[in-house]
């Protein structure tokens, strides 16, 4: 053999085991912008949150994270969209109680969030908060009971949608106290608020990154928190729970990804999800939406949303609730 056939032979052998090392395909993630679904219209505490997110992300990983509204269904319409999508990490979900609700209440869906989806961290969980129009002549949970018992089916109580937190949250209040109130759902939080704030309806249990503002500037009355203890946005407020021993609802965001999304892809997104969780102004502006962060592996996140489905699967089968 000539030195030039050893010298290319040599190359060749190189070149290949480069090759196979790093193939030329498996680009550094992210290597272009990133989407974050989020199932409800703009304005509302999903849109919130996945703003923060996304800013966090897009200035930790260098490229894009972009927030696109995909209302419908609950948060189905956005869900299906992300599950349908390549397993690449370029399209997440901005993920939350309506989607482990609708577990039970699209039981013909060709997939399932808590089985067919990739959850890749939590992010944090928030109270919600029993308000009222100003109109409505009630100023605390015993008078709301009151009042909707005097007059059965007078309250219109917004949701943000049949099986969100606030549809969940109406419905176990009711079946706590034995009052009967109408149930108006909206396509999410904004046009419901809105609504709440011209005195169309007079009553919503809204998660409190949604009503902060409204409360303190006096556009709203807050009766009660529906934590087990009071809320440190809202510190002036008792709990329903005092009220209504038992009584507790939550609400809670997180990011979702495809099935068979590369491990390396969600460990990565928790990763830096995480860490945004630990930095002091993302944390403190998660505080001031009335929020506690929920850092933690894909497994834990993934136990915390199987809790979830089967939590409030049973309220929604003993409210007999129906996907319209």
């Amino acid at each position: 053999m000539t030195l030039r056939r050893r010298q290319f032979l040599q190359l060749a052998a190189a070149a290949t085991a480069t090759t196979a090392a790093s193939p030329a395909w498996a680009d550094i993630y992210p290597s272009r912008p990133a989407r974050i679904i989020v199932g409800f219209p703009a304005g509302g505490p999903q849109d919130i949150t996945a703003r923060l997110i996304a800013q966090w992300l897009s200035e930790r990983l260098g490229q894009q994270f972009i927030v696109e509204s995909k209302p419908g269904a609950g948060g189905t319409i956005g869900a299906e969209l992300v599950v349908n999508s390549p397993p690449d990490g370029y399209t997440l979900l901005l993920c939350g109680p309506p989607n482990t609700i609708g577990v039970t209440l699209y039981d013909k869906l060709k997939w399932n969030f808590v089985r067919d989806m990739a959850h890749v961290a939590a992010i944090s969980m928030v109270p919600l908060v029993a308000e009222v129009t100003p109109g409505l002549p009630v100023k605390s949970i015993p008078e709301l009971i009151d009042y909707a018992k005097a007059n059965p089916g007078k309250i219109n109580y917004a949701s943000a949608g049949i099986g969100t937190p606030q549809h969940v949250a109406g419905e176990l209040f009711k079946m706590m106290t034995g009052v009967t109130m109408q149930h108006v759902p909206y396509r999410g939080s904004a046009p419901a608020l809105n609504d709440l704030l011209g005195g169309q309806v007079q009553l919503m249990i809204e998660t409190t990154p949604a009503s902060v503002g409204h409360l303190k500037g006096g556009r709203l009355r807050g009766l009660a928190v529906t934590t087990l203890k009071r809320a440190e946005a809202l510190p002036d407020l008792p709990t329903v729970n005092d009220f209504v021993p038992g009584y507790e609802a939550i609400s809670w965001y997180g990011i979702a990804a495809a099935k068979n999304t590369p491990h390396d892809i969600v460990d990565r997104l928790n990763k830096e999800i995480n860490a945004g969780l630990a930095d002091s102004k993302l944390k403190a502006r998660f505080a001031e939406l009335g929020g506690t962060v929920l850092p933690g592996s894909p497994a834990d996140f993934t136990k915390f949303v199987t809790n979830e489905a089967d939590k409030w699967g049973k309220v929604a089968r003993a409210a007999n609730m129906k996907a319209e």
